[in-house]
């Protein structure tokens, strides 16, 4: 298999939004993934790469894969949800994609907010968070304001040392604002995401810009394995750290979750289930500030757009979006080799680019 998978000509291939999904729903069910799900986690993935987040599209397709192939992730769990007070929900993701189980859950969630004023969602037996951005979009597209918090993998070392103990661990903010799309502050405590480092490898590609990846040694690093092997640079040096404190107690310690120093990689297949947590909170800013807060908040937004130069948050994803939904996205080069390599080598036109 390697040899002809050497010898493959792979290209660059534009797909449409819809051949893209197809596409990413058949190999994701090709390794072992319930419809359902696969449907779900493919459109996750096919939006990530709409929005320019392409460390958290379809580059995750092979290690998404791997892990359901290797029972790591189970392709066929089945989300359970309950209340557990007014305004508290807990959803039970059956060490299954971490997608079904927000999809499943946050409808009750923004119902709890809508009647409570705010409202909070843990998850737990979860696996990668994926886009963080993405959930609280969703309640924002409701009238809610949402936070997220999910943990990772270890890759991050508390400032001043050498063994990663803390993931990337996103954190993500999303508000409505008043006749346009929301805002969406979507941050990695690192100072770029891990999946840099692995798109670079896909690629065939050693060296990454100096700043971003300390070696095993915790020497900085300009090459993407070592960087992989290493710990990643977190963002705002010890303050970045101190975030990552926060994320975890917030993601790990409120769902009683695994913490990241104890997580395996969300890259290979190898391990056991990641049992990883993500905490969503919606806030119904209406029963506080009434029907004037998309006025008050938009002369904020006009402020910010004043100043030359200056955008709100989240402002690319949307241009990004625009083109892709005229344009596609492109399955790499890297992609299709990983996955050729894996044994799948159904070229995306079967699933009707």
């Amino acid at each position: 298999m390697e040899g002809s998978v050497a010898r493959a000509a792979f290209h660059s291939r534009p797909l449409s939004l819809d051949a893209a999904r197809a596409y990413a729903t058949r190999v994701l069910e090709r390794f072992g993934a319930a419809p359902g799900n696969a449907h779900v986690t493919a459109d996750a993935l096919v939006r990530a790469e709409a929005d320019g987040l392409a460390t958290h599209g379809l580059t995750r397709l092979p290690s998404y894969s791997a892990m359901v192939a290797a029972g790591k992730i189970d392709g066929h769990a089945v989300p359970r949800m309950r209340p557990v007070a007014p305004a508290v929900l807990a959803v039970d993701a059956g060490n299954g994609f971490a997608y079904p189980a927000l999809a499943h859950g946050l409808p009750s969630l923004a119902a709890m907010a809508r009647a409570s004023g705010v409202a909070l969602m843990a998850v737990r037996r979860s696996s990668h968070f994926g886009v963080a951005g993405q959930p609280v979009e969703t309640l924002a597209n409701e009238g809610l304001v949402g936070l997220a918090f999910s943990n990772a993998s270890a890759s991050i070392a508390p400032w001043g040392g050498k063994r990663p103990v803390f993931g990337t661990n996103p954190i993500a903010f999303a508000t409505p604002l008043k006749g346009r799309a929301p805002a969406v502050v979507d941050l990695s405590v690192a100072k770029v995401a891990r999946g840099n480092l692995l798109a670079a490898v896909q690629r065939g590609e050693d060296a990454i810009p100096p700043g971003w990846a300390f070696d095993r040694e915790g020497n900085p690093t300009t090459n993407a394995k070592a960087g992989l092997a290493g710990t990643m640079v977190p963002m705002g040096e010890a303050k970045g750290t101190a975030l990552a404190f926060v994320v975890e107690v917030m993601a790990a310690a409120l769902t009683a979750s695994t913490f990241s120093f104890d997580a395996p990689s969300f890259f290979t297949g190898e391990g056991p289930p990641a049992s990883v947590g993500h905490v969503v909170i919606a806030i119904n800013p209406g029963l506080l500030a009434g029907d004037a807060y998309l006025d008050h908040l938009e002369r904020l937004a006009l402020t910010i757009e004043s100043e030359p130069g200056a955008r709100l948050p989240g402002t690319r994803r949307l241009v990004n979006r625009e083109r892709a939904a005229r344009e596609g996205v492109t399955l790499t080069v890297g992609v299709q080799r990983a996955l050729a390599q894996m044994g799948y080598v159904d070229a995306p036109e079967a699933a009707g680019a």
